[in-house]
């Protein structure tokens, strides 16, 4: 794996005990102890990931509110100075590029959070969309920003020890910027992509290791540990929350995704708005749904969907699910095929195993979610 790119914290996790493996051309942790066990320490207690492989990409200026507009599916308009939103990015098919976090540090200046594996793509589109915007700068730095995300319902609780802030103030999906923890200045937010509240913490690269260490150390005593990327992916799956490359792609549309909600049709023009209209109108052909296995047999991604022994679908994502004890997973279907409790079968070792729409999130966080 000598080719492959290191976090700022790729120390910490041969510290640790990480089983490192290449993710899309970094070196990253699957697990520590065991994805079984990091997956519930967050879903009961906190756990701690890098995901300093994400990408970050700035945009200021007087044009960059007419920018974001033009470039994500969301309404940036309605974004107050501190808050965040979720978007699709499409292509003028209506097909996504990615699905990003919008960040509104200030009244004309924006942080795009980026998946790594579309951050070259990404940043080409970006700069070719900007072209038209001359007032508005594009910045990559992604090199310049490391970031941690503290997940879990004892996480407020842990960070609280390490900063004067008070994060109940903090509400879900808004930020704060210039926030002291552990002697670090950081842009901190209450967000995540596991299902649990919790928070992302964006830092220096150089002061990455003292700001984990420290989070480690300040959450021992409840129970905190450092989670790896297989954890990270079956929260997020309980969670219904999609992977782009798996349940997202260019043939892909937000609205076969289910992310219609991410999609603001009133607010004016944006790439990919002709054809998602026309898709609104009609009628989508497929839809993204969350099943469960009613036989046993775990599915995964590319596995085939069946129903009366014809192949109508594909597996997006599949698991065990740690929390609830059965196989779930994600699928493309015809929508005919996509209502609750309608039966198909996944073909999983060259036998048909049936299986049962249902609805999503598979997994919902208790209302005292923060605990």
């Amino acid at each position: 794996m000598n080719n492959l790119k290191r976090t700022p914290l790729y120390d910490m996790h041969v510290k640790y005990g990480g089983r490192m493996i290449d993710f899309g051309g970094w070196e990253l942790p699957v697990q520590y102890t065991g994805i079984i066990d990091e997956h519930r320490a967050v879903r009961e207690r906190a756990g701690l990931f890098d995901v300093s492989h994400m990408g970050e990409i700035r945009v200021a200026g007087d044009g960059a509110p007419a920018l974001i507009q033009k470039l994500i599916t969301n309404d940036a308009a309605k974004m107050s100075v501190h808050q965040a939103i979720y978007s699709p990015v499409c292509l003028p098919s209506g097909g996504i590029v990615d699905d990003i976090l919008v960040y509104r540090p200030g009244e004309s200046e924006y942080l795009l959070v980026v998946n790594a594996a579309n951050k070259d793509k990404d940043w080409q589109w970006i700069r070719e969309t900007a072209a038209a915007f001359p007032n508005a700068v594009v910045e990559d730095i992604s090199d310049r920003t490391a970031q941690l995300a503290l997940q879990g319902p004892l996480a407020e609780r842990i960070l609280g020890k390490l900063t004067a802030v008070d994060l109940k103030a903090i509400r879900y999906y808004w930020a704060q910027p210039g926030v002291t923890v552990a002697g670090v200045n950081c842009l901190l937010s209450r967000t995540g992509y596991t299902g649990e509240d919790g928070f992302e913490l964006y830092c220096p690269p150089g002061q990455a290791p003292a700001l984990w260490e420290a989070l480690l150390s300040a959450g021992r005593p409840e129970g905190l540990v450092p989670a790896g990327l297989g954890a990270r992916d079956t929260l997020r799956l309980e969670a219904a929350m999609p992977l782009y490359g798996n349940d997202l792609n260019e043939t892909t549309t937000p609205l076969e995704a289910g992310l219609g909600r991410f999609v603001s049709f009133d607010k004016g023009h944006f790439t990919g708005r002709e054809i998602l209209q026309q898709q609104k109108a009609n009628g989508v052909k497929r839809k993204l749904v969350g099943f469960e296995m009613i036989e046993r047999g775990i599915p995964r991604h590319g596995y085939a969907v069946v129903k009366d022994g014809r192949e109508i679908g594909v597996v997006t994502s599949g698991t065990q699910s740690p929390t609830l004890g059965k196989a779930i997973g994600l699928a493309y279907v015809p929508v005919q095929h996509a209502g609750i409790n309608t039966e198909l079968a996944v073909v999983i070792r060259n036998r048909a195993v049936r299986a049962s729409v249902v609805p999503r999130p598979f997994y919902r966080k208790p209302a005292d979610g923060r605990r």
